[in-house]
C-alpha cells in the first residue's frame, strides 16, 4: 500500500471509530441510525477505493484523445509516441498518472510531458533528458 492510501484508511477508520463510539451512547433509533451512517461511510469508502482506479484510467483516455489533435495541429510533420503512467502498479503510485509522456521520432532520447486540462489548455509542463535546453527541438 501506498502512503497516501494508508492514510486516507486510517481517516476513514477513525470517523467510523468515532461514528460508532458516539452511536453506544445514544438510545433506541437515533443508535440505530449511527450503525447504519457508518455502514453507509464504509460502503461508499469501499466503492470509492474500487471505482477510482477506472475512473482515472477514463480521464486519461479522454487527455489523451484532447492531445493527439493539439499535437498533430501543432506538429503536422512530425511522428510520436504517447505513453500514460502504469498507476496501477507498485512503484508508480508517487507520481501523477495524468502527466502523459510523448517521444517525438526525431528525438527519440526525449520525453515531454504534457497537461491537459481541457481542449483549449495543453501545457508542456517538463521534459526527460540529458540533452542541454538549446538542443530541444520541441519545447515549447
Amino acid at each position: 500500500m501506498h502512503p497516501t492510501e494508508i492514510k486516507e484508511l486510517m481517516i476513514v477508520g477513525v470517523i467510523i471509530v468515532s461514528i460508532l463510539i458516539i452511536a453506544i451512547f445514544l438510545k433506541g433509533k437515533w443508535r440505530k441510525a449511527g450503525w447504519l451512517f457508518a455502514l453507509v461511510l464504509l460502503v461508499a469508502y469501499c466503492i470509492f477505493h474500487v471505482v477510482r482506479p477506472f475512473w482515472i484510467d477514463a480521464q486519461i483516455d479522454k487527455k489523451v484523445s484532447l492531445l493527439r489533435p493539439y499535437l498533430e495541429e501543432r506538429y503536422p510533420d512530425e511522428e510520436w509516441t504517447i505513453s500514460t503512467l502504469p498507476h496501477r502498479k507498485d512503484g508508480f503510485k508517487h507520481r501523477n498518472p495524468y502527466y502523459i509522456g510523448v517521444v517525438f521520432e526525431s528525438e527519440p532520447e526525449v520525453t515531454y510531458e504534457y497537461w491537459v486540462e481541457s481542449k483549449d489548455n495543453i501545457y508542456q509542463i517538463s521534459f526527460l533528458t540529458n540533452k542541454r535546453l538549446e538542443e530541444l527541438e520541441h519545447v515549447e
